[in-house]
């Protein structure tokens, strides 16, 4: 599997990461799971302090001791700033206690990458830099990120914080493609024209912020999957299956392969839990799609172009 360098990191990370969401679910084996992932190449592992209500990142620890695999052999990252019945919470306090939450649910002394999950309108850029600056210090956090943000809060948030932001986390795929969709009808009088994220593509590019793409297979706001939905989505199957074909591949691998394909230069978050899900979209990581097949699937996900 082809590994990028986190912005400007020593992390050396697999292009497909395991997203830890959905760890707590009855009838999952953790321990399988981590295995087969880092048996095919994974070494980068998402997490969240709410998912499961901190569950999951406690099942994976457990699971992780089951398995063959150090510590020191993987990424860990977690995410922190949601606070369930409250809202957003970027404070110092809640910041900190998250972490400290995370790392002992994970049974780790650090996170590899800390990431802020989703925006804090009520954000006071000095708190979050003394929090990150405090882990920092302390070795409980090496690389800092944001999940969800566009330019102006990231510049922002850089006002008074000092790590670099290496990482941000947005949602990307066939069904999810907006912030591509800006940059390709620039000045247009469409739908498709309309700026909603600032242009945060080309500013993580600018920024040398590696993007981690998540809910690759779904549709809308969690509506479901988009592959194999040949009922509401039958252009877009038949083109996935074609080229799944032509590359010995399935419909989840080039639908992996498109994200891959962009310059930018993403990691894929992929959260399924499902074993042969796992092997199926990891052997397809190094498909490379040509430039029409890019463009074919794009317009076969039902966007036009100018």
């Amino acid at each position: 599997m082809k590994q990028i360098n986190i912005a400007n990191t020593e992390m050396k990370a697999s292009q497909i990461v395991l997203g830890c969401m959905r760890m707590n679910e009855p009838g999952r084996d953790a321990a399988k799971i981590i295995q087969t992932a880092y048996d095919h190449e994974i070494n980068f592992f998402d997490h969240a302090d709410i998912y499961g209500g901190g569950e999951c990142e406690t099942i994976f620890a457990k699971g992780l001791k089951e398995t063959s695999i150090s510590r020191s052999d993987i990424y860990l990252q977690s995410k922190v700033g949601i606070r369930p019945g409250i809202a957003f919470d970027f404070s110092k306090q809640h910041i900190i206690e998250a972490v400290e939450g995370s790392l002992k649910r994970l049974d780790t002394d650090y996170l590899d990458a800390l990431l802020l999950h989703r925006p804090d309108t009520l954000v006071e850029p000095e708190e979050v830099a003394e929090a990150f600056s405090m882990l920092e210090k302390a070795g409980k956090v090496k690389a800092f990120g944001v999940s969800n943000q566009n330019p102006g809060q990231i510049e922002l948030l850089k006002t008074a914080v000092k790590q670099p932001l290496h990482i941000n986390q947005l949602q990307f795929g066939l069904k999810h493609t907006g912030m591509v969709d800006t940059g390709i009808n620039v000045n247009m009088d469409n739908q498709a024209g309309l700026v909603r994220d600032s242009g945060i593509l080309e500013y993580s590019r600018i920024q040398n912020m590696t993007i981690q793409a998540w809910s690759p297979f779904q549709y809308g706001f969690f509506e479901g999957p988009f592959v194999g939905n040949t009922e509401k989505f039958p252009e877009l199957n038949a083109k996935l299956a074609e080229l799944a074909d032509q590359y010995n591949s399935t419909p989840s691998g080039i639908a992996i392969a498109f994200i891959n394909r962009h310059p930018a230069n993403m990691q894929t978050i992929i959260g399924t839990m499902t074993i042969s899900r796992i092997i199926e979209v990891t052997d397809a990581s190094d498909i490379v799609l040509t430039r029409d097949e890019w463009y074919a699937l794009y317009q076969a996900a039902g966007n036009l172009l100018p």
